[in-house]
Formats: C-alpha cells, structure tokens, sequence
C-alpha cells in the first residue's frame, strides 16, 4: 500500500485547535451533570490541597469535610493529607484564592473547562509530525483522530467528573499531548523537560514519557554524544527543577523525598498495600485482567447489561486502538519514531499495570489516559487508511463512550452499574 502525499493547503494549525477546544467543550459540557456547574465536587482534594497552601499549611486543618466521604486521603503522623501529585492543585489555586475557600470553588467546572485542550493539543502534535515528515496524514485525518481521541476513548467520561482521580487525567493527557508536540524530532527540549516534568507532578506514570524524548534526540542526533548533550541538558534541567520541588514537597510532608504519600490511604485495600506494597508483579494479573478481559455484566436484574466497578476493557471502549498494532511497512525513519512511542508507551503503561488499584471505579480503564496520545500518534505515523473499518470501530466506539459520559456517576443510571462491596472481584459470578 503506498503513502497518499500531504496535501500542501494546510489551514492555519492555530484556528483548527481553536474549534477543536470549542467543540470538545460544548460536548463534554452536554454531557456533563448539572450539579458540576452548580457547586464544588465531592471529591474535591486538589482544591482542598490549594487552601491548605494558600493558609500555610501542606496538611489539611483538621479532618476533611464530611461530604468527602473521607475518600482517599492519606492519614501520617496523626494528621490528614492530600497525596495526589499536586500540579491540578497549582492551576486551581487562583481560583480558590478568588473564591475564598475550597468549597466555594467549582472545582469541577475548572477542570471540564481545561477538558478541551487535550483533544487540540493531539492535533497540534499530529501536525507537527506531518511537519516532521514522521506522518502523512492529512490535516483532515489529523483532526479526525484528535476527535477520536476526544470522544472515542475513555477520555470522554474522564473529562466530565471533575473529581480528583479524572481531574489528574484531564491535566495529564493535554501534558502528554504537549510532550508529543515537543519531544517530535527532539525539536523542543526545554518544553519536552518541563511538560515531562509537570506531568510527573499531575500523574507519576507520565514520568515515562521521558525516553520518547530521548529516543528522539539519539534519532535525530545520529546517537552521537557530543550532538546530544546540550539538548539532553535543557531537557533535564526543567525536569530536574519540578523533581526538586517535588521531592522538597514530598519531605516536608512525610520526611521522605520519594514518598507522595498514598502508602499512607487510608483505604478499603489498606491491608494489601501493607503485605505487596504499592507497585508489585503481585497485581499484574488483575490490572491485564481488567485491561484485557473485562466484559459487561449480562446477568444484571432490572438492566440489559451492566459495568463492573473495575471498568470495560480498552478493546470494548476503543476498539480502533488495534491499528496502533498494525502499523504497516513503514521508511526507516518512521519506523524508528514509531518504536519511540510503542516503547515509551509501553513503559508509560507498566506502572498502572504494576498497581495496586486497576483503576477502581471507573466506566473503563481511565488509566490508558496516560498512553492514550501515544496510540493515537502510533496510529498518525502508520500506514494503514482510516477507511471503512475504521470508521466503523470508531462509531462503536463512540456509541459505547458516550453511554459512559451520561451514565457513569450519575443518578438514575444506577441500575447499569455493579459497584461490589469487595473490590477484589472484577469479573462476573458463575
């Protein structure tokens, strides 16, 4: 199958992102609950944690509010913490230092407002590939797989919460979508180093976009040492920066550099942490599961089907991520960009699959929002057409999400939801 040349007429990058943030908005604000527009969420830590830095304290005053729940807070040295990386806690602070206090914050509004950029940032860096010569997508195509990722992907009921753990992922794809555009070609080294290094301080996992960027500037560079070290220089220098603080952050809290905090959660699974520790081969088994083989309940009374609390797997929610897989024969270079983003998602994924916690409760597996971006570029740079097939995939794809975003969280769906007592069990009852 032969590469279909660019066309050269290409609108103007700027005002394409400008309607795909647009877009991406009106449709996630339709399919947003009313109660996100109306008032703070229930789980609303990241502000929790900005009003606690804007009253000189890392720790919360005192237990957190009863409309918490008490739900995933870390309890150390007799005193209540937030133990989310805590950039979202940074972009929001203004907002709480404007509105007085966390709860008169909308929290969730905030987040469903910055919704839109991952969608038009993953345009942004699909063009800067094709600008590249590592895709030759049309813009077209480009804007139909930054839509896909929009609404074709878990993404979508993601975007619509607002609560703490869907808050992180908003931030963290458009960060992983900017780390893309910067890390092409290895064209922006600062950039890849501080968007690396915020995503690191929104979801640990993103710490491993690091080697796309690395794997791009040993490409471009030839892996000659001497052409490489500035460029590894100004890349590690801001991530550096982020990692200090970081770790200043993360010592001042809990006297541990490394320790964010969720050994402390004071949580159902609490024993389990204590026996495999966070991150074990122990729980690989049951996050594959989840990611692999994770099908809806067809013995539900009162509803057609129902969604496990641990979610649907990715080839139910997105199944055109199959063309990632199926890149085509590709030129030596292309093939070399598309082993960068196979890898580094690969690497990007192994934490999550290495966690003590699939990801529970969620419509699907929201924590492929971290590799997200990179599949969709795996499937910029192949080969392979969005014709018929794909395009089918999607429709299915978006049908299924869609359901996710109206249903997920909210009241008179209940009945297409099982949230078992005991999160140890993901599939369905004999």
């Amino acid at each position: 199958m032969a590469d279909e040349p660019s066309p050269r007429a290409r609108p103007a990058q700027r005002t394409v992102a400008i309607a795909i943030y647009v877009l991406a908005f009106v449709a996630f604000a339709a399919t947003a609950s009313d109660e996100i527009f109306a008032k703070h969420t229930p789980f609303n830590h990241f502000a929790l944690l900005a009003e606690s830095w804007l009253h000189g304290r890392l720790d919360l005053a005192g237990e957190p509010p009863a409309y918490t729940e008490y739900n995933d807070f870390a309890v150390h040295d007799g005193r209540y913490w937030i133990s989310f990386p805590p950039f979202p806690a940074v972009l929001v602070a203004p907002l709480v230092a404007i509105s007085g206090s966390a709860e008169s914050t909308r929290d969730g509004l905030f987040f469903l407002v910055l919704a839109g950029l991952a969608p038009s940032l993953v345009y942004l860096a699909l063009e800067r590939l094709v600008a590249l010569g590592l895709s030759r997508r049309t813009w077209q195509e480009n804007l139909t797989l930054a839509g896909v990722f929009a609404l074709g992907s878990v993404y979508w009921f993601s975007a619509v919460q607002g609560t703490v753990w869907f808050a992180a992922h908003v931030v963290g794809a458009a960060l992983a979508a900017a780390t893309l555009w910067a890390s092409a070609g290895a064209a922006s080294p600062a950039l890849a180093g501080l968007f690396v290094g915020l995503g690191f301080a929104t979801r640990t996992p993103l710490l491993f976009l690091a080697p796309l960027f690395l794997l791009e500037l040993g490409r471009v560079a030839r892996w000659d040492p001497r052409a490489m070290l500035r460029p590894a220089a100004r890349f590690a220098a801001p991530l550096a920066c982020i990692g200090l603080a970081l770790a200043w952050h993360n010592a001042a809290r809990f006297g541990n550099p490394f320790e964010f905090g969720h050994r402390y959660l004071d949580v159902v699974w609490r024993p389990r942490i204590d026996k495999w520790g966070l991150f074990s081969l122990h729980y690989l088994g049951r996050n594959l599961g989840v990611l692999l083989a994770s099908t809806p309940y067809f013995g539900v009374k009162g509803a057609p089907l129902a969604v496990s609390g641990h979610g649907l797997a990715l080839w139910i929610t997105s199944p055109f991520y199959a063309l990632a897989l199926w890149p085509g024969a590709l030129a030596r270079h292309r093939r070399a960009f598309y082993r960068a983003l196979a890898i580094t998602a690969a690497l990007v994924a192994l934490p999550n699959l290495l966690y003590q916690n699939t990801g529970w409760i969620q419509f699907g597996y929201r924590f492929s929002n971290d590799f997200a971006v990179l599949l969709i570029a795996m499937i910029a740079v192949g080969r392979r057409r969005l014709g018929l097939v794909f395009g089918a995939l999607v429709v299915v794809a978006v049908a299924v999400n869609l359901f996710g975003a109206l249903s997920f969280q909210r009241s008179g769906w209940e009945r297409f939801y099982v949230f078992e007592r005991k999160p140890n069990i993901i599939f369905e009852a004999d």
